[in-house]
């Protein structure tokens, strides 16, 4: 969850007193111990507020776990066509006890098989309990870090389905960046829409450019067509950023005459998908539009990982390990990485971990300097001094306050970022030169090779696992909804709820410090 900025009201823990003030601490936000405050040299740990968009709590009162709960209930309740439209389920067409789908179902197999889903089941979305607001990677709803129990929808396949499935026609559409594992995806919904009796699927090409171009038409999907695309990185339905007017879109729909729609991408895609599912319901008409989580960043709030991130770590590590080679054959050699990551830096701490041989991890969630005592700089000086090469991994959205701001944004809306990579190869260049000491740098980008290779076998289970479920929420008569992983289990959110931020690396969690200790780098401040 993104940390708010600091505020009046946050409190601190003295090291020295070893007590917790609060001063007011709204209820509508958690709390988090997010480092010490090295500006006020009083060795204070900071503990700052984390917005969770929930009413106003009075913690004095007994009952505001009760509130809490009642509120989180209400947010991540699943929209249903059935708050919009007068729909009856009918008994499910989905089996795995028969070879096709199955014809004039009276509901007796599903009494006897126990494969399906309750709608009542739920999973937790947190599950540990912190004793102190001082814990690594302590999320608190109240000073006392009390533990409240918050459910979220259990994902799969449910006995009554809302949908006929011969008469369905279903679409799918792939949105923003490539990424590892799309066909994986698209390949395992037209899989389980078949399995379901449905044989109208088409693709939409080029993301929501495909609604309103009039030169890229609909793709027919089959279990022919699209048997083997996972054997190829890329899209098969291709991708596109922006897209156009969401009533269009909707009209775009309603005259394609589309029941389901399965929509591919991050948080700007979800943002859209969750637009076109809002216009769909004012209109009142019988389409369920589910999200399949897409970021190569594993950057979606509430999920344990989005598929594409594995492959990008394990792809990463190729680029790292020739980045070591070349550093440790150099004189004074320095290997110098850069990998994606706008606003967060999983991919960087995780192949940074992996490969075992990085001694700097820089992310864009904790600030570095490069100069002076405790700089950057001046810890490579200490690694070529000491091991005689250095090897750098590096996030492409780190240290972009030392780049010149250009204001410019990308189709998606996204901030065009300044090249740190080369901005760090200049700077370590120059001040190795203005020391007198020979450097040998050596900078490595893989960006766009992480992005269009094949998805690895990691993944490739997890795009399997969320095809089917987007598949099975549909018939649930769910929209509005995204699939993902939280705590290892598969559920379902509403949309709003992981697209109010992107997920950051909390500098105080343990795989943070996990990093630190295996890098063995400084505190760069």
């Amino acid at each position: 969850m993104a940390l708010a900025q600091p505020m009046d009201y946050a409190g601190s823990i003295s090291s020295g007193q070893k007590h917790l003030r609060y001063f007011g601490v709204h209820a509508s936000s958690r709390l988090q111990c997010v480092g010490y405050d090295r500006k006020s040299r009083t060795n204070q740990l900071v503990v700052r507020a984390v917005s969770v968009d929930h009413p106003q709590l009075d913690f004095s009162n007994p009952n505001w776990k009760e509130q809490f709960q009642e509120d989180f209930d209400k947010r991540f309740s699943l929209p249903h066509l059935r708050d919009v439209i007068d729909v009856e389920p009918r008994p499910t067409t989905f089996s795995l006890k028969s070879r096709t789908p199955l014809e004039n179902v009276n509901g007796s197999m599903q009494e006897s098989w126990n494969g399906y889903v309750n709608d009542d089941d739920r999973a937790l979305l947190k599950v540990i309990k912190f004793a102190s607001p001082t814990s690594a990677g302590a999320v608190c709803i109240d000073p006392d870090c009390s533990w409240v129990e918050q459910w979220v929808h259990r994902a799969g396949p449910r006995k009554q389905i809302y949908f006929e499935p011969q008469y369905v026609k279903a679409g799918i559409v792939t949105c923003g960046g490539l990424c590892p594992g799309l066909n994986d995806v698209i390949r395992q919904i037209v899989l389980t829409l078949e399995k379901y009796g449905v044989k109208n699927i088409v693709g939409i090409q080029h993301g929501f450019r495909g609604f309103f171009e009039d030169h890229l038409s609909e793709v027919p999907l089959s279990r022919h067509v699209v048997q083997n695309i996972n054997l190829a990185g890329g899209s098969f339905l291709g991708v596109s950023r922006g897209g156009a007017n969401i009533s269009d879109i909707v009209d775009s729909i309603q005259a394609r005459r589309l029941d389901m729609l399965f929509v591919l991408g991050g948080n700007g895609t979800h943002a859209g998908a969750n637009a076109i599912h809002d216009e769909c319901r004012k209109r009142k008409l019988q389409v369920s539009i589910v999200g399949v989580p897409k970021t190569i960043d594993n950057d979606i709030l509430l999920m344990d990982k989005t598929f594409g991130f594995d492959t990008a770590v394990e792809a990463a590590q190729r680029a790292i390990n020739s980045a070591y080679i070349e550093a440790h054959s150099a004189f004074h050699g320095i290997g110098l990485v850069k990998l994606m990551g706008r606003s967060s830096g999983f991919i960087t701490m995780h192949a940074s971990l992996s490969s075992g041989q990085v001694d700097i991890c820089l992310i864009p969630e904790v600030p570095f300097t490069l100069d002076g005592p405790n700089g950057v700089l001046q810890h490579l000086e200490h690694l070529i001094e000491t091991k005689g090469f250095a090897l750098v991994c590096v996030a492409e959205g780190a240290g972009q306050e030392y780049l010149q701001k250009s204001n410019a944004t990308d189709a998606s809306g996204n901030m065009v970022l300044g090249d740190i990579g080369v901005h760090l190869q200049h700077k370590i260049k120059s001040h190795f030169k203005n020391i007198g000491v020979h450097s040998d740098v050596k900078y490595i980008d893989p960006t766009y090779m992480l992005r269009a290779v094949r998805a690895n076998a990691s993944d490739a289970i997890l795009c399997t696992v969320l095809g089917q479920n987007a598949v099975h929420g549909a018939f649930a008569g769910f929209s509005g909804i995204t699939t993902g992983v939280c705590n290892t289990h598969n559920v379902y959110l509403p949309i709003p709820e992981v697209i109010k931020s992107t997920r950051f690396i909390d500098p105080n969690s343990r795989m943070w410090h996990r990093c630190l200790t295996s890098t063995g780098q400084p505190d760069f401040h």
